[in-house]
């Protein structure tokens, strides 16, 4: 080997070394991948196992906890307090309306007590959070990514914030945009990770305000497929509350690109999911998607990795919470 060759060789690993720990990076957060290498090796394997577990028992548990990782940095950051048990003296974010129908805390619990056996005080709720709703993306047919670790658990946890930072199912597309730009995310990123509504499901009471008194000229939303109103009238009707239908009504249970094909068909369930379609800001990147299936896998892993920067807590900012449901005395 020639010493130019041997100079271009070592210019290419310092580049490739760059790259990777850019990647680790990502955003200047201080996470980075293989955070527990040393100090709990088994950390995600753990995780993996009390989700892997749940998944197969029922698919709904994974889309669940991809919920609960959205919900979680969308208030006060992704430090796990949406975990925090609400206290006489205190309502916590799981109590705000939003949070009111999230499951799948049990799930975190089962991760985080099989960790303390091995790692007492090592591993955070915060990253737990974040590894259970990156293996439930996998387990639910969606790509494989690495994630990012090193969160600390916050101390903070209130209703109030829940209800006024969490998007609503009835935003449209500006406030949707101003709710994500808010914590540093895009209109792109935004429309990327509403994709993830291909799994779970949804109360009725979060899109019949579409189905009923629409509006003083129509009862129904007519952007809604005529079809698909009468599937949902049937599974919904006036005044129901408690029940519950599939936010994809086609693959309910994979992590795939049909969200979007059904909003190209007029059958998004929320009025944000018509929004993002109906806007001229949006519509393009839905169609795209809907089309380039492979794309949408690629940008959500994108999307997951920078929300889950999203105002983290790290070194001696929060701590590691020994139960993730209660902050540490």
């Amino acid at each position: 080997m020639t010493s130019l060759h041997k100079s271009l060789l070592l210019l290419l690993l310092a580049a490739s070394t760059l790259v990777a720990n850019v990647e680790c990076n990502y955003g200047g957060s201080g996470l980075r991948v293989g955070y527990y290498a040393s100090t709990c090796p088994d950390a995600e394997i753990l995780v993996r196992q009390s989700v892997s577990s749940a998944v197969s028992s029922n698919k709904r548990s994974g889309a669940g906890l991809i919920r609960t990782f959205f919900h979680d940095c969308f208030v006060e950051g992704c430090d796990a307090s949406v975990l925090i048990d609400s206290t006489p003296g205190n309502s916590a974010e799981k109590d705000g309306v939003p949070n009111q129908t999230l499951h799948g805390y049990e799930i975190i619990d089962s991760a985080k007590s099989n960790i303390e056996k091995i790692c007492p005080g090592v591993v955070s709720c915060a990253d737990i959070v974040a590894i259970a709703a990156r293996d439930s993306v996998e387990l639910l047919g969606g790509p494989r990514f690495q994630v990012k670790t090193g969160r600390r658990d916050g101390r903070v946890s209130l209703a109030s914030k829940a209800n006024s930072d969490i998007p609503s199912p009835l935003d449209g597309i500006d406030a949707l945009t101003k709710s994500f730009a808010n914590k540093g995310l895009s209109q792109s990123q935004m429309v990327t990770l509403s994709g993830l509504h291909t799994v779970g499901k949804a109360s009725c009471s979060a899109f019949t305000n579409r189905l009923y008194n629409f509006s003083t000229t129509t009862s129904t939303d007519p952007t809604l497929d005529r079809a698909y109103v009468e599937h949902l009238k049937a599974a919904c009707p006036q005044g129901a509350t408690t029940t519950v239908v599939d936010m994809d009504p086609v693959s309910p249970q994979v992590v795939d690109k049909q969200y979007y094909s059904n909003l190209v068909a007029n059958k998004g369930l929320f009025t944000s999911d018509a929004a993002i379609y109906n806007s001229p800001q949006t519509q393009a990147q839905v169609v795209n998607n809907a089309r380039l299936p492979s794309k949408w896998q690629v940008d959500v892993v994108s999307a997951l990795i920078a929300m889950g920067d999203v105002g983290v807590k790290t070194g001696t900012n929060g701590e590691i919470r020994l139960n993730c449901r209660v902050i540490n005395p």
